[in-house]
């Protein structure tokens, strides 16, 4: 049977257990992390948590519904064996008239197309040596290396988090809609979280006037890293900051992980851009369900 567990009264130490041993499993699904990036969420939990789907919820015109969380690129169902999948869209879609989320890169199960729209993100396996990983950047990753170089870049791994945001804010945020100053200060606990406990990773690059013109946030677990947010100085990129931010981060991880997710993009130049240095799209479905009453399926459209 599944039930709907409210946050407040989740044991949490059986739901990050579920979560760190489910075969889906993901950092951004554990409580801790969604504390950090919801405004509220609850927990579709089957039996004594052999199952659990997170959920984040707002409320509006007094109807709650599911939405995807800035910083949190999957969620979905999180089991041991893969099974009760559809179980679980079933109480979805009878418990929440409105659903904007998310599924995992392995979640296996039919979705009607009517609900939901295929996503992908770009993927390096990391098991070969750096050496052979960067053979199968392009013609314009290596030339945007050269120029790196010859600009004199250099990494850090010690960047501040605010800085990052700053960045991000100035260029990459103001080509998203509906980001809020909460959602930058979330970004920023979140990194101060993660680093705390050994699962955050902040690289900034700069230039020869120590300004920093790109960085990138990382997490960590099991054998993946994955690159949450990213930014780069939208006037001063003729100079291979993000491709050399890139490949930095790509050295590091390589002898620790075997996986590298660059945090993927459906749209067609950033996927292209990714797989120029080597990813390879791997998908998951984006679910989206309106039963909102008439008028307001109409508004929230």
């Amino acid at each position: 049977m599944i039930r709907i567990i409210n946050r407040n009264d989740l044991d949490v130490e059986k739901y990050d257990s579920c979560i760190e041993k489910s075969i889906q499993s993901t950092i951004y699904a554990l409580s801790w992390y969604l504390d950090i990036t919801c405004d509220n969420w609850e927990v579709l939990v089957l039996n004594d948590f052999e199952a659990v789907m997170p959920i984040p919820w707002r409320k509006k015109f007094n109807i709650k519904y599911v939405y995807q969380p800035l910083w949190v690129l999957e969620l979905g169902i999180y089991s041991k064996n893969g099974s009760e999948e559809e179980q679980f869209l079933k109480v979805l879609f009878e418990s929440y008239k409105y659903v904007n989320i998310r599924m995992n890169l392995k979640n296996d199960l039919e979705i009607p197309k009517s609900y939901s729209v295929r996503r992908k993100m770009q993927l390096i396996a990391l098991e070969n040596h750096y050496d052979s990983i960067s053979k199968d950047y392009n013609r314009n990753r290596r030339r945007d290396l050269v120029k790196a170089k010859t600009h004199g870049l250099i990494e850090n791994w010690n960047a501040k988090p605010e800085a990052l945001v700053t960045l991000f804010k100035q260029n990459v945020g103001k080509r998203i809609s509906k980001i809020s100053n909460q959602d930058y200060e979330n970004l920023v606990t979140l990194i101060q979280e993660c680093k705390r406990r050994g699962k955050g990773h902040l690289l900034e690059i700069t230039n020869e006037e120590n300004q920093m013109i790109s960085a990138a946030f990382f997490v960590t677990q099991g054998n993946k890293v994955t690159e949450v947010v990213c930014s780069s100085d939208f006037d001063n990129r003729d100079n291979g900051a993000n491709t050399y931010m890139n490949d930095r981060a790509i050295h590091k991880f390589h002898t620790e992980y075997t996986v590298f997710n660059f945090g993927g993009s459906s749209k067609e130049g950033i996927a292209r851009y990714y797989k120029s240095m080597g990813g390879v799209d791997h998908y998951y479905n984006e679910i989206h369900y309106n039963n909102l009453p008439r008028l307001l399926k109409l508004f929230k459209n």
